[in-house]
């Protein structure tokens, strides 16, 4: 499993969020961001492999960007947030799950397990 993780849940619904596509991004100087991985959201809104196999971030901040235009949209729903950057902080190279909790104009994020 991947030191990154993510799940996105659709809570209009009711059900993961299938086909979002997720950056994972680290500070490339000032207001600017690198992205260092990226992926698709699986038919259980996760993402378990963000990461290459063996690959560790160091501590420090990053973001993950969610695309969430896109799945509302295709899901025929109105939404407000386009796009939801969630910006984070690591203090050590341990395994951390950030969640994603979505409807159309609202969203929460929390640190998972």
């Amino acid at each position: 499993m991947s030191q990154i993780t993510t799940h996105v849940l659709d809570t209009a619904l009711g059900q993961p969020a299938k086909g979002i596509t997720i950056r994972l991004e680290k500070p490339a100087g000032i207001d600017k961001w690198e992205v260092i991985a990226s992926g698709v959201t699986n038919d259980d809104g996760r993402i378990a492999d963000l990461l290459k196999e063996g690959q560790i971030l160091m501590p420090g901040i990053y973001r993950m960007v969610f695309e969430t235009g896109p799945y509302l949209e295709a899901n025929h729903v109105p939404g407000f947030y386009p796009v939801v950057p969630v910006i984070f902080e690591t203090k050590d190279t341990s395994h951390y799950h950030i969640p994603l909790l979505l409807n159309p104009f609202g969203y929460s994020t929390y640190r998972g397990s």
